[in-house]
């Protein structure tokens, strides 16, 4: 039996990302949960949307 681990993501919770954005910082607040999910980069305060699916492969872990 394969168990699939799904994150738990809110609104407010901050994650890591496995690849820096180009301003060098690798943790994004969370905006907006759906099957988009919407995150601001914490350093520079440019926002995003991207698909959940593509989200959660990118995530190397998630701080609150």
């Amino acid at each position: 039996m394969i168990v699939i681990q799904i994150p738990k993501l809110n609104v407010g919770d901050i994650v890591e990302l496995k690849k820096a954005h180009p301003c060098g910082e690798k943790k994004f607040r969370i905006l907006r949960v759906g099957s988009d999910v919407r995150i601001v980069c914490t350093g520079c305060g440019r926002d995003m949307t991207i698909d959940r699916v593509k989200l959660e492969k990118a995530i190397k872990k998630q701080i609150r």
